[in-house]
């Protein structure tokens, strides 16, 4: 299950964080780092970052480079969105323990899924529209007179609570294999084509949208689609869409 998580760090502006977040999720036992629009595109290769990476090389010159979070997201199926701040709309929060746990549980019903620490940069932390993306935020319940954290130590707890979780003796007892989760491509995918529908059936006025889509999305995201549930509810509104449409 190692092998099916991932972290992402949005927008990093110092290549020894990286560097840093190369070697702790190393030394967790895993190995892939995505860096999303990073500030300096080779961020990942700068002397701060080798130096700072010290013996995850490895992991560092393996790193993912993507243009957008939704590109990074697109194969996972759980994202988990490590943020301080609480949030008035936004995914189901926990502390990170307790969405370590959520992870184990997803990744052992299904060898399909995959799971991704989503964090945010190192002055502002996630937007609101970054968060909105994932299935779940977490929190590191730190003293709450100084919670200031580096973005590479948060990332070093995040990985050791996922590390230890996955080392639960109960997700190595045979579970009962699950439906294949919906990717976050798919849901994305899927809000497009509901938001189409709900317009052509005259249920969203575009000119004064409110806050049903992002609504929708969180419903979507704490539902844990399938992919064949995506694909049913695309098909209604393909009917939905068909039905409005003059003969």
């Amino acid at each position: 299950m190692f092998s099916r998580v991932c972290f992402i760090m949005v927008e990093p502006s110092h290549p020894g964080n990286i560097g840093s977040a190369a070697r702790a999720i190393k030394t967790m036992g895993f190995s892939q780092l995505v860096l999303v629009n990073p500030k300096l595109p080779d961020a990942a290769s700068q002397p701060e970052a080798i130096a700072l990476a010290s013996g995850a090389s490895d992991v560092l010159a393996a790193a993912k480079v993507c243009a957008t979070l939704e590109e990074a997201l697109a194969p996972v199926t759980m994202a988990l969105a490590l943020t301080a701040r609480l949030r008035d709309l936004g995914p189901p929060a926990s502390d990170v323990r307790q969405a370590a746990e959520l992870a184990r549980e997803h990744l052992a019903l299904n060898e399909a899924a995959q799971v991704a620490v989503v964090l945010g940069t190192e002055r502002a932390g996630l937007t609101n529209e970054q968060v909105a993306l994932c299935h779940r935020t977490c929190h590191i319940p730190a003293n709450p007179e100084y919670t200031s954290l580096n973005v590479a130590q948060a990332l070093q707890l995040a990985a050791y609570e996922v590390r230890y979780a996955l080392l639960d003796p109960a997700a190595r007892l045979p579970q009962r294999e699950e439906a294949e989760p919906a990717t976050s491509e798919a849901v994305q995918a899927l809000l497009v084509h509901w938001e189409e529908a709900l317009v052509t059936v005259g249920f969203l006025d575009p000119k004064h949208p409110k806050k049903l889509m992002p609504r929708m999305r969180h419903l979507f995201s704490r539902a844990g689609l399938s992919r064949e549930e995506t694909d049913l509810l695309r098909g209604v509104c393909t009917a939905m869409i068909a039905r409005t449409r003059p003969r």
